[in-house]
């Protein structure tokens, strides 16, 4: 899962920005956004963490790291109202993927399977 969330990650291009919890829906772990969070914390060098924020564009992390965060996403031109990255013109949209939670099953047509009843015992 980690892995999936850091792949994720990496392909948010320079200038753009995400949320914890759309990097988690694009993995196909909706509602994992603490998991985000591990993913960056274990991760490498490589990672480009500051491109992940908090919902509604903010920012998370305190004290020289938010500053730090903030520096280097305004050189990649991103720009913020007040606390906020203006998500408007900086979000990245993830395509539509067929990542899916593993067990997830899924109906011939695409479309989630139907449960089966199950007799009362």
């Amino acid at each position: 899962m980690l892995e999936q969330l850091r792949r994720t990650i990496r392909r948010i291009p320079k200038g753009k920005v995400s949320t914890y919890g759309d990097i988690a829906r694009a993995a196909g772990h909706e509602g994992a956004a603490r998991q985000v969070v591990w993913a960056l914390h274990k991760a490498g060098a490589d990672l480009p963490w500051h491109r992940v924020l908090g919902a509604g564009g903010r920012i998370l992390l305190r004290g020289e790291h938010a500053l730090e965060q903030r520096l280097r996403l305004q050189s990649e031109g991103v720009a913020f109202e007040g606390e906020r990255v203006r998500m408007s013109a900086h979000q990245f949209r993830f395509k539509a993927s067929s990542a899916r939670p593993i067990g997830s099953a899924r109906s011939p047509r695409g479309g989630p399977a139907k449960k089966s009843p199950t007799p009362d015992r």
